[in-house]
C-alpha cells in the first residue's frame, strides 16, 4: 500500500473555504496576497513554471556590481572576518556549516535572488517538481522547508490543525485536540524538541504490546528516527504497518540519510506519509533547506502553519525564494550524479591518507560503511600509545587548533573521519597533517 493510501485531499480542496479565506486576511496585509487561495489557484490552472530569468544585454547584471567592494573585496570573507575556515573530514555537520552547494546551484540562486515571486505558489511548483524528479506515488508531493528539523514542526502541526485556520493560530495550544505523538523509547533524541513544540506530548513504548495500550483517542501520530532504527525493537517497515494498522499518520526523520540516494522515495512507497531529509547534507542544497515529502493534503496542511503565514508556529522558519529554488537545483543534480563513481572516490581519498599514515610506526587504519545516516566509506586512524603519546581528544585538538584546521571526528580509540565533503587535494593536507603531528609525539 503506498504512503499516500487514504483519501489524500487535493491541494484545490478546502474543507472551510469561507473560513480559510477570512483566515489569510485576518493575518495581515502581507499574507492577504500570499493566502493559501492563491497558491491553490495556481495549482489548479497548472501550476507555474521555473521561467528562465529576464536576460537582455541592459538588464542582465543589473543590480550586480562588476567588482565588490567593502566586505569581500579580497575574496575571502571570512579572513576579513576574522573567521578561521575548515578542511572538514568529519562529515555534512550543521556546525560546520553543512555541505558546499554547487556551482550551478550558485549560479541558479543568484537568478531567483532577482526576481519577486508568490512564495506559496512558489512552494507548490517546486513540491510538484521534487515529486516529478523523485518519482513518488500519485497523490504525494514535497515543500522545501527550513532544514529537517523544520520540516519537523510545521509537519506536526499540520497533522494537529489541517486546514482550520483556528486551530493554526492556537497551536501550541493543543486544547481540546489531539495532542500526543508516540514514539520509541530509543527513539528520543534531541531534534523530538522539533516535535514537542507543537505542544505535543510525546509517549514512549518499546514493544509492539505497548502500542496497543498507547493508542487512544489523543494520539496524533507515530514518529520514526531513522537512524536509531537498529536501536529500536520495533524496525523502519514494522513501525509503518502498525501505523496502518491503527489509522495513525507516520513521520519519518530521514535527515541525514542519504546516501544511498533511494531513501529519498524508499520510505515514502514504503507507507510513510510524512519523511524529511536535510537539503544541506549529502544533497548539497542550501545549508537553511530541507525537504518534507508525503501525502499532498498533509504537505499542504505543513505550508499552512509554516512561513510565509504570520501567527503560526512554523513562522520563524522562513526559507526564501533563493533557497527553495536552489533546493530544487541540488536535488536535479544530486540525482544525476554517478553514486558509484563518486563512492569509488571516497574511497581513494581515504586510501590515500591512510597509505601515508600507516608509514609512522604505531598507527594504524580500518575502515566501515555507516549502515544509516552518513552512510558514506568511513576510516578509523588508531596508534600504539607505547609510542604516540597522544590521547584521541589531544590529535582532535591539536589537529583543529593547526593551521590550517582540520575537524575530523574522535572516539575512545583514535580519530575517525570520512571523505565525502573534502575538496579535492584535501586528503593530502590531511594525510601531511597526521604525519606531522604524530611524529611530533613521540611516547
Amino acid at each position: 500500500m503506498p504512503a499516500c493510501r487514504e483519501k489524500a485531499l487535493c491541494f484545490a480542496t478546502f474543507r472551510k473555504t469561507e473560513k480559510a479565506m477570512d483566515f489569510n486576511i485576518k493575518t495581515g496585509r502581507r499574507s492577504f496576497l500570499g493566502g493559501a487561495g492563491f497558491a491553490l489557484g495556481s495549482l489548479i490552472s497548472g501550476g507555474i513554471s521555473f521561467a528562465r530569468p529576464y536576460r537582455d544585454k541592459d538588464s542582465l547584471g543589473s543590480g550586480l556590481p562588476a567588482k565588490v567592494t567593502g566586505l569581500g573585496d579580497t575574496g575571502d570573507v571570512y579572513k576579513e572576518l576574522g573567521v578561521v575556515t575548515v578542511i572538514n573530514g568529519q562529515g555534512t555537520m550543521t556546525m560546520l556549516g553543512g555541505s558546499l552547494i554547487p556551482p550551478e546551484v550558485e549560479l541558479v540562486m543568484a537568478d531567483a535572488a532577482r526576481h519577486y515571486v508568490h512564495i506559496p505558489a512558489l512552494e507548490v511548483a517546486a513540491g510538484k517538481r521534487i515529486a516529478q524528479m523523485l518519482k513518488l506515488p500519485p497523490g504525494c508531493t514535497g515543500l522545501v522547508t527550513s532544514g529537517a528539523a523544520g520540516a519537523m514542526t510545521c509537519g506536526y502541526a499540520g497533522i494537529l490543525t489541517g486546514d482550520d485556520p483556528e486551530l493554526i493560530q492556537r497551536v501550541p495550544d493543543l486544547t481540546g485536540m489531539k495532542s500526543e505523538v508516540i514514539i520509541q523509547k530509543a527513539h528520543r533524541y534531541p531534534f523530538d524538541h522539533q516535535i514537542r513544540a507543537t505542544g505535543v506530548k510525546l509517549v514512549e513504548i518499546e514493544w509492539r504490546e505497548d502500542l496497543a495500550k498507547a493508542v487512544n483517542p489523543r494520539t496524533a501520530a507515530m514518529h520514526f528516527t531513522n537512524y536509531l532504527n537498529a536501536e529500536g525493537r520495533i524496525k523502519v517497515d514494522e513501525w509503518v504497518k502498525l501505523a496502518m494498522q491503527y489509522r495513525l499518520p507516520c513521520f519519518n526523520d530521514a535527515a541525514a540519510d542519504t546516501p544511498p540516494i533511494s531513501h529519498l522515495w524508499d520510505y515514502v512507497n514504503m507507507g510513510y506519509d510524512l519523511v524529511t531529509f536535510s537539503g544541506g547534507k549529502a544533497i548539497r542544497g542550501p545549508q537553511c533547506a530541507g525537504l518534507l515529502l508525503g501525502r499532498e493534503n498533509l504537505i499542504h496542511y505543513a505550508l499552512l502553519n509554516n512561513s510565509p503565514y504570520e501567527d503560526t508556529v512554523g513562522r520563524g522558519q522562513k526559507v526564501g525564494k533563493e533557497e527553495i529554488v536552489g533546493m530544487v537545483k541540488a536535488l536535479e543534480i544530486y540525482l544525476n550524479q554517478d553514486p558509484k563513481a563518486l563512492t569509488e572516490e571516497w574511497w581513494a581519498r581515504l586510501d590515500t591518507i591512510s597509505r601515508r599514515v600507516t608509514k609512522v610506526p604505531g598507527v594504524s587504519t580500518a575502515y566501515y560503511l555507516p549502515h544509516v545516516a552518513n552512510h558514506v566509506p568511513t576510516m578509523q586512524i588508531s596508534w600504539d600509545p607505547r609510542k604516540i603519546s597522544l590521547t584521541p581528544n589531544q590529535a582532535q585538538r591539536a589537529l583543529e587548533t593547526g593551521n590550517p584546521s582540520i575537524v575530523l571526528g574522535n572516539t575512545r580509540m583514535g580519530l575517525e573521519m570520512n571523505s565525502f565533503m573534502l575538496q579535492a587535494g584535501e586528503e593530502k593536507i590531511i594525510a601531511r597533517a597526521l604525519v606531522n603531528l604524530f611524529r611530533a609525539h613521540p611516547a
